[in-house]
């Protein structure tokens, strides 16, 4: 009888445990070679070491998820300047533990006023890509700091002067400069240089002797850190309706730009509903339009969904294949129908229903790529920076943030707002400046992201936050131009299909297509053998630098911890505590 219900309690903690396994996520094992950083409280994860340190600050002081947010924006606008910035603009995703709901802020640039369709085409009709890219007019209406206080005001605890603090700080009293900084300035300068005459990049940048910052040096800004004061003094309207504003005014006028007083002070961060999608029983919400990534994520997820990825095994040749066959027709699509949603009618609803992405995947060979010449936008149901940077906080009580910020390329323009110290962005080149003609990450767009006055032109971004049973259990996002959608697809993926713990999601070696190119790209390291087995599918295969930087966090509902995963691509960090 004893050994009967020893038997029998046996049984019962094998059942126990066995039910224990399967609820949780596949977070650690020991045959992982990677392992995340673990906190208890709280997590960040920056490109930035500075910016991800006096972030935890703020959550340790505090501060919920949105004050340490928008704290990081602001810090990163000084000591990560080429992609950090004031001048730009970006969408934030905002997980509220109390409400339970995800919301999704809108602080991309606009066209201003004067813009028109045809402004940067020569005399024969072809675009000028320098006007596009190197000039006053590549310059779209900043939104960074009408985004960042917006979502202060609305979600945060702190007051804009506190937040500004430690960016005014580090401006002023300076910091350390690190090899990669010095290396940085050192390729970007000269690039400058040859780009226009301004000396502002010059008196920031380099020494008064004329000389690098190198690595151990302090580096000051006062010109932004008087630009930084005054916003922490008299709030946006320094920004938009004051004295920055005359100093980003007098620029355009002085070299031949369209931005005016009045484009200024009429520019709205805007509140949109995020969209949303499920996969394999999570729902996943990211950035709506006048972004194109969270549309074309949720559909790469729809289309993928069903197929028995996780047998075929991470990045073997016919998950890269089936991936890269789904990739094209969301980006066809991308090409055709998205733009801003205040000037375009979109089939929202139909590019991400699950139908559809059923009509997508039977056009999919299996064994075979589609030329994507063959390959044209489909006809869904209904009508309704490769230098960015991304990063993801959670706070204490299970606010979450996901955020992707932007000046277009590294140090956007290279063009800087004299005695005001930042960076004007070159967003104008994200619009389609002709229909047909590729921007500078190849993508192609037609007349619903053609450039018009005050429209906001149509972007990648994609700040993305997963939820299991209504709580947050993956924040993501990546910067990467066009690569972006499908690097924040892949950490998803890798999480969920492929059971990999969150430094090792953001790890795994990387693939993209666009359908325009029509070249698979992927990162160095696939193996050689899956590589010829691409090719032998007709797959035009290059390799090329490495995509994206996925600063990510996992939550462990159950055990009640965070996992921040940084990714070594860009030399970031996650901390917690």
């Amino acid at each position: 009888m004893k050994t009967l219900k020893k038997v029998i309690l046996l049984k019962f903690l094998l059942l126990l445990f066995v039910s224990f396994a399967v609820a949780q996520p596949a977070i650690i094992s020991q045959r992982d070679i990677f392992s995340p950083v673990e906190a208890k409280n709280s997590m960040v994860v920056t490109d930035d070491p500075i910016a991800t340190k006096i972030g935890v600050k703020i959550l340790k002081r505090g501060g919920n998820a949105v004050d340490a947010a928008v704290t990081i924006g602001f810090v990163m606008a000084v000591t990560f300047p080429r992609a950090g910035n004031i001048g730009g603009g970006g969408f934030m995703l905002t997980y509220s533990a109390k409400a339970r709901r995800v919301v999704a802020i809108d602080y991309r640039e606009t066209a201003p006023a004067l813009a028109h369709r045809n402004m940067f085409l020569d005399k024969e009709g072809r675009v000028n890509s320098k006007l596009t890219r190197f000039s006053h007019l590549s310059a779209g209406i900043p939104g960074t700091v009408a985004g960042l206080a917006l979502a202060l005001e609305k979600y945060g605890t702190l007051s804009l002067k506190e937040v500004l603090a430690p960016a005014i700080t580090l401006a002023e009293k300076g910091f350390v400069v690190t090899p990669k900084f010095s290396n940085t300035l050192k390729k970007y300068l000269p690039i400058f240089s040859l780009r226009n005459k301004s000396k502002s990049i010059q008196k920031i940048f380099l020494k008064p002797n004329g000389h690098f910052y190198e690595s151990g040096d302090i580096f000051v800004q006062p010109d932004l850190a008087k630009t930084l004061k005054a916003i922490a003094k008299n709030g946006t309207k320094a920004f938009y309706q004051g004295k920055i504003a005359d100093l980003i005014v007098k620029e355009m006028e002085n070299n031949g730009g369209l931005i005016t007083k009045t484009d200024l002070a009429n520019y709205k961060a805007v509140i949109r509903q995020p969209v949303r999608g499920t996969y394999r029983g999570y729902d996943v919400y990211s950035m709506s339009p006048p972004s194109s990534g969270g549309v074309h994520l949720i559909q790469l997820l729809n289309i993928l969904e069903p197929y028995q990825i996780e047998s075929l095994g991470h990045n073997s040749a016919t998950t890269i294949h089936l991936m890269s066959e789904a990739m094209k027709r969301a980006y066809a699509d991308r090409s055709k129908y998205l733009g801003d949603p205040d000037f375009v009618d979109m089939p929202i609803e139909g590019l991400t229903s699950k139908e559809y992405a059923t009509t997508l995947r039977k056009l999919i060979n299996k064994i075979q790529a589609t030329p994507s010449q063959d390959i044209l936008p489909g006809i869904p149901p209904g009508y309704e920076s490769n230098e960015t940077t991304h990063y993801s906080v959670v706070d204490k009580d299970g606010n979450a943030v996901s955020n992707t910020y932007t000046l277009n390329f590294s140090f956007g323009s290279g063009i800087v707002v004299q005695n005001a110290g930042f960076f004007l962005n070159n967003e104008m080149d994200d619009f389609s400046a002709k229909p047909g003609v590729a921007n500078i990450y190849g993508l192609i767009g037609g007349s619903a992201n053609a450039i018009e006055p005050h429209k906001r032109m149509l972007s990648s971004m994609s700040p993305t936050i997963v939820l299991k049973e209504g709580n947050p259990f993956l924040i993501t996002g990546s910067p990467g131009g066009s690569k972006i959608i499908t690097t924040t697809l892949q950490i998803i993926m890798n999480v969920i299909t492929h059971k990999m713990n969150i430094q090792e999601a953001v790890n795994a070696l990387r693939i993209h297509h666009q359908w325009l190119p029509d070249e698979l790209r992927v990162e160095e390291g696939i193996s050689l053998d899956t590589l010829k087995l691409l090719t032998g599918m007709k797959h035009e295969v290059v390799v090329k630098n490495a995509m994206g930087s996925a600063s990510s966090i996992l939550i462990d509902q159950t055990r009640g911890i965070f996992y921040g995963a940084a990714d070594p691509r860009r030399g970031g960090i996650a901390l917690g505590f």
